[in-house]
């Protein structure tokens, strides 16, 4: 499916809680649209159930009368881990292992846990850079349950602002590209045809009531940043500052922005409608410049996607041959004897062992028997005091429940004698917080567990409470 040329596609983009979609129709070396929609999905795909989830965007898709089931997907780019490394002189046969040592010393999580891709760029010196991303594996397999559940096919897992800015179209120039969207904002720098920065801008879009607004100033400040980190050979490059997305307020962020920009040495380029074949397919005049539109005409000519991180299907006739081929079976066989032979080696030797102890313990039993029966006295008529350690405990299980990465923290903890334990602090988001709280009824000790109060958004304050003690069996 993801090699097959389609002839109608499904773009989608998800932005937040904001879904945006476009059907695409390619006739006669053309691309027509065939339909658009735009909502605001009530349930997340992250933390509410997938099959809720699909049965909204199934409502919603047939509310806009969009019958395609094949689509392609722009992930958002917060789900995004990026690592850029310089390369070292080495063969091509030696990169993916370099690459993978990289990946597991640099990255947050282990690259087992990540679907990964990579973007290889040079600087003008002649230095050979490599930029990997890692997307959670278990953040694509819930999506594409969701996309499932509304009875979608999805053909390609990518990322909306390469394929609005496809680095391999400017392989001589490093260019700058912005991308606004409903609730997120991308900073892509490509240099070298490749990418060299990917970066979400956090700060900027600030809520203002029912009403959002972009703060120009933050995305400068956060441009300059993104500048100053890379490499002088690259950075010395970059003229140009390409700005996406639809509507009049980007229009009024593009004028603010511009003077900003003239201090980094950087023109603006406010992006509005794509160039003739700029996409490899003719598109109407009129056509929004959108992530969706742009990963579907793409995929609809090539497939030309930058980068793909949907999971990759194994067949079972695949895995059986995989798993049972000749040479396999042969050393299949051979590891089989190899541990018998030693499990029954451990067995012998466990049973010296054994009668050797049973030998021990007939000599030293009666004087173990009169050291219990004194111990006993001793406790009995000694002070008496609490060895459980409850305030630890605790505290420990709290501490295990809470993540290392700090999303979710603590402020105050207060345990009394009798009363439940109550605990308040701050959360990064819900989804964050629910683990935790899971985390937490998972543990024997712990019962009676309620969320007390919830407050505020990212971050927000949370209170709960609950009773320690061995669970009572119903």
């Amino acid at each position: 499916m993801r090699n097959k040329r389609l002839n109608s596609l499904l773009g989608l983009t998800f932005d937040g809680s904001r879904l945006e979609g476009v059907v695409l129709r390619r006739t006669n070396g053309s691309a027509e649209i065939v339909s658009t929609m735009g909502v605001t999905l009530s349930l997340n795909p992250l933390s509410h159930d997938p099959d809720l989830v699909g049965r909204e965007i199934r409502q919603q898709l047939d509310a806009a009368e969009i019958r395609e089931r094949r689509c392609v997907v722009c992930l958002p780019l917060n789900w995004t881990l990026t690592l850029q490394t310089k390369l070292p002189a080495i063969s091509d046969e030696d990169l993916d292992d370099f690459l993978q040592l990289e990946a597991e010393r640099g990255l947050a999580s282990s690259p087992e846990s990540l679907v990964m891709a990579k973007s290889l760029f040079q600087a003008g010196n002649g230095d050979r850079y490599v930029t990997q991303f890692g997307v959670p594996r278990e953040q694509l397999q819930r999506l594409e349950s969701v996309l499932l559940a509304a009875k979608l096919i999805p053909v390609v897992f990518s990322l909306g602002l390469p394929a609005l800015q496809l680095p391999s179209a400017t392989p001589s120039r490093a260019v700058a590209a912005l991308s606004i969207g409903e609730n997120g904002i991308g900073l892509q720098i490509i240099s070298g045809g490749g990418v060299v920065a990917l970066r979400t801008i956090d700060g900027a879009l600030e809520v203002e009531g029912a009403e959002k607004r972009i703060n120009p100033a933050v995305l400068a400040r956060e441009v300059r940043i993104t500048l100053g980190q890379l490499p002088s050979e690259i950075r010395s490059d970059i003229r140009v500052l390409r700005l996406f997305g639809v509507g009049p307020q980007v229009d009024e962020v593009g004028v603010e922005l511009a003077p900003r920009l003239t201090s980094l040495g950087l023109t603006l380029e406010r992006v509005t409608r794509y160039t003739p074949r700029e996409l490899g397919i003719g598109l109407p005049v009129d056509a929004p410049v959108t992530p969706a539109l742009s990963l579907a005409a793409r995929h609809l000519v090539g497939p030309a996607t930058p980068f793909d991180f949907l999971p990759p299907k194994v067949s079972a006739w695949q895995r059986f041959t995989a798993k049972y081929s000749a040479r396999k079976l042969l050393y299949a066989g051979g590891a089989a004897l190899f541990v018998a032979l030693a499990v029954g080696a451990l067995f012998a030797v466990q049973q010296v062992e054994l009668s050797k102890l049973n030998s021990q313990w007939t000599r030293i039993a009666q004087s173990v028997n009169e050291l219990e029966t004194l111990q006993g006295e001793i406790k009995q008529f000694r002070s008496w005091y609490d060895d459980s350690f409850r305030s630890l405990s605790i505290l420990r299980q709290l501490s295990q429940a809470f993540p290392e990465e700090g999303t979710v923290t603590a402020k105050t903890i207060e345990i009394r004698d009798t009363a439940p334990v109550i605990c308040t602090g701050t959360a990064k988001d819900s989804q964050a917080l629910y683990k935790v709280l899971d985390r937490l009824r998972a543990v024997s000790e712990i019962s009676d567990l309620q969320l007390d109060q919830v407050r505020g958004n990212a971050p927000m304050q949370f209170s709960f409470n609950f009773h320690w003690g061995e669970r009572s069996q119903q």
